[in-house]
């Protein structure tokens, strides 16, 4: 049994198959949620699935499955009233706009692989096996939807308040059929949760400069977001001397330098990010009177996160304060840190060391649909390395033996797990 492979040739014709969804001339893949092209790489999803002989799902947040489910005979005699959880394995199909082939693509179809060759091998596991797609982790309307709403994470003011705007999503749910109502029942009962694996691109350069094959992550970093509005008047930009402005894009500035100059100096294992910067009215010949300003934190550990927030917006007060302008602070989100699954690491770690590949333990500083199912069930993931670092734009690239063997550790975890 732990001599069993995938089938490289198999997974790498579907995944060439899967990334002509959405193809972008620079050989990127443009598939944001719900749109035309998300919505044909799910129906290329159920088309396989339903060839390699697989059981299809489809749930009210539109997460898209192949399962392969216990025998009757296998359950035995109390299979009506112990039903078998099921261990989840993927990750997802939607990309960011002109995104790269890997993120998500890669988790997604190198479970499904899993899946037929359990089921191709006749192996009989302790649980349900379930490959699956989930809705919108890249956050173009809601992010981690479909997994947060399968582990009862999303409510309903998360719907109405969508950080791609009420609208979109609404469209956007429409043109996939689903509604606020279906989202909120796709929940499952904790006791049904083997765990989560997902196999995904490291989006770094860890792996690669390190010459490692497999990186076992030990945490999925926290992100918090706010919205900094700075505050100022409006004035006309040739008669208004520079003592008398109250110019909100000084505060907006100087806060932007400060919260690197944090980071760098005193979190080092933290990031921050500006993301974007709104002036208004926006004209060459006015003072700015307001600059809203988008900034995103990361970090693994939870306590120096609570620590470099207290530090952020105090120093978003003083920016403030020093150019006369007043604040507005607004919470987009807080996810905190995700710690993984000791046993699953170790089973990882066991899996690597069976198929001759070394590997390193290490945090991922990007979000994933993991997150979302921290404190109710058991949690792994690994990366393969990432070509110079490069994600979310076409140049992203991960070598196929690499993809074969971040698989086939994915396969010998879940036989380790599920035997």
């Amino acid at each position: 049994m732990l001599k069993l492979r995938i089938n490289p040739d198999r997974m790498l014709a579907a995944f060439n198959e899967l990334a002509q969804v959405g193809a972008t001339s620079d050989g990127g893949v443009n598939r944001p949620t719900f749109s035309e092209a998300h919505l044909a790489a799910r129906r290329w999803f159920r088309e396989q699935i339903e060839k390699a002989g697989l059981e299809f799902r489809a749930d009210g947040a539109g997460n898209h499955s192949a399962t392969l489910a216990l025998s009757g005979a296998s359950r035995g005699a109390s299979a009506v009233e112990e039903p078998a959880k099921t261990l989840l394995l993927g990750s997802h199909l939607d990309s960011v706009p002109n995104g790269g082939r890997f993120d998500g693509a890669l988790g997604v179809i190198a479970a499904f692989e899993v899946l037929r060759t359990i089921k191709e091998a006749g192996i009989q596991l302790k649980v349900d096996l379930e490959a699956i797609d989930f809705t919108d982790e890249e956050g173009t309307l809601v992010g981690l939807l479909g997994s947060a709403a399968l582990a009862g994470r999303l409510h309903s003011d998360i719907l109405q308040n969508p950080r791609g705007g009420r609208g979109a999503l609404l469209e956007g749910m429409r043109r996939a059929g689903l509604s606020d109502e279906s989202m909120l029942s796709a929940m499952r009962p904790k006791e049904s949760l083997a765990g989560y694996l997902e196999l995904h691109i490291e989006q770094g350069k860890r792996l690669e400069r390190a010459g490692l094959h497999v990186g076992v992550v030990s945490a999925i970093v926290g992100i918090w977001s706010y919205r900094l509005s700075f505050i100022g008047r409006a004035d006309h930009a040739g008669t208004t001397t520079m003592g008398d402005r109250l110019d909100a894009s000084l505060g907006a500035s100087e806060f932007t330098l400060a919260a690197r100059d944090i980071v760098v100096n005193d979190f080092r294992d933290c990031v921050v990010n500006i993301g974007n910067m709104e002036f208004s009215p926006g004209a060459f010949n006015i003072v700015p009177a307001q600059v809203d300003v988008s900034l995103e934190f990361r970090s693994a550990d939870e306590e120096k996160f609570k620590r470099l927030d207290s530090l952020l917006l105090a120093h978003a007060q003083e920016a403030a304060n020093r150019f006369n302008l007043a604040l507005k602070v607004e919470s987009l989100g807080k996810h905190s840190p995700a710690l993984m699954d000791d046993h699953v690491r170790d089973a990882f770690a066991g899996a690597c060391d069976d198929l001759g590949l070394n590997y390193i333990s290490l945090p991922s500083g990007a979000g994933h649909d993991g997150q979302s199912f921290d404190g109710i069930c058991p949690v792994g993931m690994i990366f393969v390395p990432s070509r110079d670092g490069a994600s979310h734009s076409a140049r992203e690239f991960t070598a196929w033996e690499d993809c074969v063997n971040g698989a086939n550790v994915l396969l010998q975890t879940v036989l380790r797990l599920a035997t």
